[in-house]
């Protein structure tokens, strides 16, 4: 096989694995998820992925997943199909 086929193909697959969905029973923290951690939540989507942490960094930790309502793109509806997939811990400090 052609290197130059089988370097991309790989680049390819370990993206897969980075960005791979959130699984069952596990919930990603809205204080401190990387946009890509928060993409891989079902019905978040790279805007709102970045407006999450946007908000994040010029307000601070979020006190309650509810509190996403505040974020643009992150509506009651949306919030009550993903809530159940994210958390709220606190982080270090």
């Amino acid at each position: 096989m052609n290197i130059k086929f089988i370097l991309p193909m790989l680049a390819l697959v370990g993206m897969l694995f980075i960005a791979a969905p959130v699984q069952a029973g596990e919930k990603v923290n809205i204080n401190n998820a990387t946009i890509e951690e928060l993409q891989a939540v079902k019905g978040i989507g790279p805007k709102t992925a970045a407006a999450i942490v946007a908000y994040r960094d010029a307000h601070g930790a979020f006190k309650h997943v509810d509190d996403l309502e505040n974020v643009k793109g992150s509506g009651e509806k949306k919030l009550e199909k993903i809530e159940n997939k994210l958390t709220a811990e606190k982080t270090g400090g």
